[in-house]
């Protein structure tokens, strides 16, 4: 089968590798969609390395029908479509033991240590399907809005940090796919103001309809002023992060109002540093978090609003590539052109 595989920081082949066989306690599935993550362009940039082995195949939002049923697998038919939470907790580690599976330090990961989804199989480890993995979509989804499971269970995580309550203001800042997926989470979640800051016109006019109350191009307008004026001088009630630049984290906390959550949900690039002052954090007493990865619950969530049309992700996949256009179509996600890519055998 063709397959996407990393060869070295900075270097994704197409190559022709064997095609998986369900051995015992395993499902085979014919990859319906992988959709790009910013992770998968941090990688051909050479700005991420770390924990990715050589010669697996990448991609971590995954969907798939079931082609192949091992020994002993229940609860699956073949033709099944089904979404994979890409990380496969170890359930014995000291955050596995607190509930805090998405921060296992002993996991396996799909497009990082297990062969992921750009291929046209994947292979679903054992592990994967007893730990609780692999979900049953909707029949009425498609295989990019069951890919798209992934990055909304990370948001769904992310709101847990920054506890969004009805009657906030939050301000977003980034209209990418993972901004315009918070806009839609906080208006479910209660928000009377969902604020999204973007310089660019098309994603701000996809964030107003997505439910943004507010939008803002931060280069041609004070942000700062325009949450004051909004909000009576006080600030947001929430501030979340969806840009990996670190100029953006002093704005953040500049923007927020005593007693404030502030979550940094972006990825930086490793050895990114981010001057803040941290007189902001002292005297306003803010809270601030991060977010990284998310958890089976999460996932299951991120399905159930899918499947629900509580979450629009349609709307969301602008763009599909074949499989041999894997290269092209994970730089054309980085131009900030289209929305969300998905990759497709054929």
């Amino acid at each position: 089968m063709k397959a996407a595989v990393f060869a070295g920081p900075g270097k994704l082949e197409l190559r022709d590798i064997e095609k998986p066989v369900a051995q015992a306690g395993e499902l085979v599935l014919k990859v319906g969609a992988n959709t790009v993550c910013g992770t998968d362009g941090r990688i051909l940039r050479v700005e991420k390395s770390e924990g990715i082995d050589v010669g697996v195949v990448l991609g971590h939002e995954i969907s798939g029908y079931v082609e192949e049923i091992g020994e002993g697998v229940e609860g699956y038919e073949i033709g099944d479509l089904v979404g994979i939470l890409p990380t496969i907790p170890c359930l014995k580690c000291y955050y596995c033991a607190r509930g805090l599976e998405h921060l296992c330090t002993d996991s396996q990961i799909f497009g990082y240590r297990v062969n992921g989804g750009l291929a046209e199989y994947v292979r679903v480890p054992k592990d994967a399907l007893e730990r609780g993995g692999v979900y049953k979509a909707a029949a009425h989804l498609t295989p990019a809005e069951v890919a798209l499971a992934e990055p909304l269970g990370c948001v769904i995580n992310g709101s847990e940090q920054y506890k969004t309550e009805v009657g906030d203001t939050v301000l977003i800042m980034g209209a990418g796919p993972i901004g315009l997926l918070h806009t839609q989470l906080n208006r479910l979640l209660g928000a009377e103001n969902v604020i999204v800051s973007d310089p660019s016109e098309p994603r701000r006019e996809i964030a107003e309809s997505l439910g943004a109350t507010h939008t803002i191009n931060p280069l041609e307008q004070d942000l700062f002023e325009f949450v004051k004026g909004l909000t009576d001088g006080r600030g947001a009630d929430v501030v979340i992060i969806c840009i990996g630049h670190g100029a953006l984290v002093n704005q953040a906390l500049q923007a927020a109002r005593k007693r404030a959550r502030v979550n940094a949900f972006a990825g930086f690039p490793k050895g990114a540093l981010a001057e803040v002052d941290p007189n902001l954090i002292h005297y306003s007493e803010l809270i601030v978090t991060g977010t990284s990865n998310a958890g089976r619950a999460h996932h299951e969530k991120a399905l159930a609003l899918i499947g629900a049309g509580l979450i629009d992700v349609k709307a969301l996949h602008t763009h599909t590539y074949k499989l041999d256009e894997v290269v092209e179509g994970i730089e054309f996600a980085q131009s900030g052109e289209g929305i969300k890519v998905a990759i497709v055998p054929n």
